[in-house]
C-alpha cells in the first residue's frame, strides 16, 4: 500500500468501524444497575443524596423542605487503550491482523464501563457512601417518627461469595455512573509525526473521562451469606421494609438479584423452580429478575 494522507484516512476509517463494531458486540450490563449522569465539571457533588422530601397535607402556607447536604462527590477519572501499527505493516498491506484487534480493542472498551460499576458493588462492604458509612452496612444513620438517630442496615453480613438484591426501578438507581467525556477513537497517523518517524509506529486509541459512585444505599442489599430461601428472604423483607427519616416507608420493589457465575445455579433454583429443596411450592419463584455478571468473579 502507498502510504499518503487519502489511504491512511481511509485506513483509519476502517479501524475505527472495527473499533465502534467491538462496542455495539458487548453486552453492557453496567446500565441495568446504574443511573448515568452527564457531568458538567471534573467533580460532581452529590449533596442532595442525604434525603428525598415528602408530600405533606397543604395546611396554611407551604412548608419548604430544605434538603439535608452532604459533601458527596464522584471526581472523574481518565481512561485510555493505545494500539500501534507498524508503518511496514501499512506498507505491505499486512493488516489482517488488526481488524480483529481492533474490534476487540471495542469490546474491552465498552467492558471497562461493566467492570468500573459492579466493582462499587463488589467493593461495597468496605468503601463508604454519602452518609460516611460503607455503602453496605449494619448502622446507617436514619431519623426515626421522633427524629431520634437509629441505626438501619442494608446487609447480613457473612464471609462468602457476595450476591445482591436491587430495587433499579427508580429514577436513581444504586450506582451513579458519571460521564464527562465519553469514549471517542482518535488517532496519531500523520507522516510528519515524531513516533512515525523514529519508530515506524502509527497510533490509534480511545481516550474518556468517566466515574462511578453510589447512589441511594436504601435502593441496594449486599449479602455474603448463603444464597437460600432464608437469607433472600431476609434481603427481601429489609429492602421492602426500608423507611427514610420520620418513618416514611419507600415502597421500595425488589427487582433484580446480581450474582457471579459461581451463584447462577442456587439463584436459577431460587428464582425459577416449582418447589423448593424440601418439595414444597417455591415462594420465591419470579420474585425478581436475575442478573448473572462475569465482572463479580
Amino acid at each position: 500500500m502507498l502510504i499518503n494522507a487519502n489511504n491512511l484516512a481511509a485506513l483509519r476509517t476502517g479501524f475505527s468501524t472495527a473499533f465502534q463494531n467491538g462496542v455495539s458486540q458487548h453486552p453492557s450490563q453496567y446500565d441495568r444497575i446504574a443511573t448515568i449522569i452527564t457531568a458538567t465539571q471534573k467533580e460532581q457533588k452529590y449533596g442532595w443524596l442525604g434525603q428525598v422530601p415528602n408530600m405533606r397535607k397543604w395546611i396554611g402556607p407551604r412548608a419548604v423542605q430544605n434538603l439535608s447536604q452532604s459533601d458527596y462527590a464522584i471526581k472523574e477519572e481518565p481512561w485510555e487503550l493505545t494500539i500501534g501499527v507498524n508503518r511496514d505493516d501499512i506498507e505491505t498491506d499486512n493488516l489482517g491482523i488488526y481488524s480483529p484487534m481492533f474490534s476487540e480493542m471495542g469490546r474491552s472498551t465498552a467492558a471497562n464501563k461493566d467492570i468500573l460499576a459492579f466493582s462499587m458493588l463488589k467493593n461495597g462492604f468496605t468503601t463508604p457512601c454519602y452518609d460516611d458509612q460503607y455503602f453496605f452496612d449494619t448502622d446507617h444513620p436514619v431519623l426515626d417518627e421522633d427524629g431520634a438517630v437509629t441505626s438501619v442496615a442494608n446487609t447480613n453480613g457473612g464471609s462468602g461469595t457476595p450476591w445482591f438484591l436491587l430495587d433499579v426501578t427508580r429514577a436513581l438507581k444504586p450506582i451513579i455512573f458519571q460521564i464527562r467525556k465519553d469514549d471517542e477513537f482518535v488517532a496519531m497517523d500523520d507522516l510528519t509525526t515524531t513516533n512515525v518517524f523514529r519508530n515506524k509506529e502509527f497510533e490509534y486509541g480511545v481516550d474518556a473521562r468517566y466515574n462511578a459512585g453510589f447512589g441511594f444505599w436504601q435502593f441496594a442489599y449486599g449479602s455474603k451469606q448463603t444464597l437460600d430461601t432464608t437469607n433472600y428472604g431476609t434481603a427481601r423483607a429489609a429492602l421492602s421494609g426500608m423507611k427514610g427519616d420520620h418513618g416514611r416507608p419507600l415502597g421500595l420493589t425488589p427487582n433484580l438479584l446480581v450474582v457471579p457465575p459461581t451463584l447462577e445455579s442456587a439463584a436459577r433454583k431460587l428464582l425459577n423452580s416449582e418447589y423448593a429443596s424440601g418439595g414444597e411450592t417455591n415462594e420465591w419463584k419470579g420474585t425478581a429478575e436475575l442478573l448473572v455478571v462475569p465482572w463479580l468473579a
